[in-house]
């Protein structure tokens, strides 16, 4: 019955339909890729609002979600699970399309922030990999949508993590690794943000 129906519409709107059905499909997938780092961001300033514990002076975010030492450590590790399976969604329907392996990078990325909640701390050397791959593979995003997209602000991004990684090793500042960590997050999800908001202006034109 619904392909009879189909028949008396006329070929120019059925086009049109399905041209918007696909432009709703790919902003929704587009604006994963600002939903997704919100969540990160949300679900850790939740979980140190709830912490009087933690020190930005001495401890790791990765404090935040010790399963057995951390009462708030579902709010921080479903946060992160949450964040790294949209951005991976994000990725791979929508960076994809004009930053391929961008794309496939930060599939990766993804992969290894949820990973960061999954192997906790309580997993010891597990978490510490995954931990750095995550910072590593982040930087390299950075880098390889500066050259897709021929972009300064991911340049910069990358730049300002990795100063901020090489100054904490030196001690050139006091503080706990949370402080490194967050910069270079924040550094890294703004070229992932500035990519979906680029695509989200191309809709416009």
């Amino acid at each position: 019955m619904a392909e009879k129906k189909l028949d008396f519409i006329p070929t120019g709107l059925c086009e049109e339909l399905v041209a918007g059905e696909k432009l709703r499909e790919d902003k929704f997938f587009t604006l994963l890729g600002i939903i997704g780092p919100i969540i990160a961001y949300f679900s850790i300033g939740l979980a140190i609002y709830f912490s009087p514990w933690f020190s930005w002076y001495k401890n790791a975010l990765s404090d935040l979600g010790h399963a057995q030492k951390s009462s708030v450590s579902p709010i921080f590790n479903s946060g992160l699970l949450l964040s790294g399976f949209l951005i991976a969604i994000y990725a791979v329907k929508s960076l994809s399309k004009h930053a391929k392996y961008t794309s496939i990078s930060l599939v990766f990325s993804a992969l290894m922030l949820q990973s960061i909640a999954a192997f906790d701390e309580i997993y010891g050397e597990i978490h510490l990999i995954v931990s750095i791959l995550f910072f590593v593979s982040a930087g390299i995003s950075c880098v390889i949508y500066s050259i897709e997209e021929k972009t300064v602000l991911a340049a910069l991004a990358f730049l300002v993590g990795l100063l901020t990684w090489i100054l904490y090793w030196m001690d050139m500042y006091e503080a706990g690794i949370a402080v490194p960590e967050i910069i270079s997050a924040l550094a890294a999800t703004s070229c992932v943000i500035q990519s979906a908001l680029k695509s989200i202006g191309s809709f416009r034109k």
